[in-house]
């Protein structure tokens, strides 16, 4: 990074930089391509106005999801569809007054809930995800973090005959996509945690599953390397993106800079930035939530999703969290009371003696109608490249997003088919 002396925008000083290449945003994604880069010997500048990692990078259930191949649109989803999104105890719901701007969002995610758009995601997403745990294993030792990693695999929980029943065929589609899964009756999967309930179900078991004990510690390490081995992180807002003749210029309060190229790795908040570098993506924001219980033993081993609650059970480092379920509602209204007392109630229909919660938070999930990132060049050319719309799964493709990256920004064959990734499929 080359800085160059600081002048005037109006009363504030404007901070004025030029680097090779600049990644947008310090999230899970944008630091995981920071770190590609600078290994591959680009001068590369972190943009983002936050702390590194402790947005969706740190609030989330914690898992490595390999297993996590099905879209969220999928035709039983459409067909309950009114149903999940106007009830307010649904694991998926909207802000009522968010309806009117998420119109043609929910369009586009109902056509990619039909029988055959549904199954050609599915085979995309599992494509994406299925070195995930191989090169997580790598991650984690190039940043110290592999004390963090935990192979204990992954458990749904389906509390009812029925549901258990009805599991079958999802887990069929998922072996059928290259996911190993065991489908256990109640007593082998009391055996296995036996500090959870008896179900009357059973449960399947992704035995392959990692997860991370302390996804923020996780994070805090990526930005460590990232310091040692030299990487800006300029606390600005990127807000305007042009083409100049010999790069892009990014501009936000207090800052300029110039790079010959730019990554937007911006999450939730990436649609704008796409836009400039005329790309129209059809981004939108889920609000995700999370509750935490400090106990010094979790009560449980390895991440649990009660699959009809629709959050995760996840023993982290001296706490449970509980995490999950989905709020289409945008960036800007407030965490919602409900959302978190109904994470709550659900955890203590799992485990009755809980007491009252020693924290919460809400962040924003990056979420395209079809389950699939956008992981590509502009249009206009790799100048600029999309990184984000990883939905529930961007800390599980972090590091492989970042190999995609690093390959199109150096003008290499990807190892993998990016065309189902690509911002031309709008």
């Amino acid at each position: 990074m080359t800085p160059t002396s600081p002048g005037h925008s109006g009363a504030k000083m404007t901070e004025h930089h030029t680097t090779d290449i600049a990644v947008l945003g310090a999230g899970s994604i944008g630091m995981a391509v920071a770190l590609q880069l600078v290994q591959e010997g680009r001068e590369v500048v972190i943009v983002d106005p936050g702390a590194p990692g402790m947005g969706a990078s740190y609030g989330n259930a914690g898992t490595i999801a390999d297993y996590a191949v099905q879209p969220v649109g999928t035709p039983d989803v459409l067909k309950n569809l009114p149903a999940l999104l106007f009830d307010r105890n649904s694991p998926l719901a909207i802000r009522h007054a968010a309806l009117p701007t998420l119109a043609p969002w929910l369009l586009r995610f109902a056509r990619q809930s039909l029988p055959g758009a549904a199954a050609r995601n599915a085979q995309a997403i599992a494509a994406l995800v299925g070195s995930a745990n191989a090169r997580w294993r790598d991650f984690a030792a190039e940043i110290g973090g592999s004390a963090l990693l935990q192979h204990r695999g992954c458990l749904y929980l389906y509390e009812t005959a029925a549901a258990f029943r009805a599991a079958g065929r999802d887990m069929t589609a998922r072996r059928t996509l290259g996911i190993e899964v065991e489908l256990l009756r109640p007593e082998a999967f009391s055996a296995m945690e036996p500090g959870l309930p008896v179900v009357e179900g059973g449960a399947a078991y992704f035995p392959q599953a990692t997860f991370l004990s302390d996804p923020g510690e996780m994070m805090r390490r990526l930005a460590a390397r990232l310091t040692a081995l030299g990487v800006p992180h300029l606390h600005h807002r990127a807000e305007n993106l042009s083409r100049q003749f010999d790069g892009i210029l990014v501009q936000g309060p207090g800052l300029r800079l110039h790079a010959r190229q730019v990554v937007i790795a911006a999450g939730a908040h990436s649609r704008a930035l796409a836009a400039q570098a005329g790309d129209r993506v059809p981004l939108d924001t889920e609000r995700g939530y999370h509750v935490e219980w400090d106990m010094e033993r979790p009560r449980l081993t390895r991440p649990t999703c009660p699959t009809t609650r629709g959050f995760y059970l996840c023993p982290m480092s001296g706490r449970l969290r509980v995490a999950g379920t989905v709020e289409l509602g945008g960036l800007t209204a407030p965490p919602s009371p409900h959302r978190i007392a109904r994470l709550v109630e659900g955890a203590r229909a799992i485990f009755p003696d809980l007491g009252t919660p020693s924290r919460d938070w809400m962040g924003f999930r990056p979420s395209m109608p079809d389950s699939l990132p956008v992981i590509s060049p502009s249009r206009a050319g790799n100048d600029v490249i999309h990184a984000y719309g990883h939905g529930h799964i961007g800390l599980t493709l972090a590091p492989i997003t970042a190999r995609i990256v690093a390959d199109i920004a150096a003008g290499r064959q990807t190892d993998l088919d990016v065309a189902p990734y690509a911002v031309t499929r709008f």
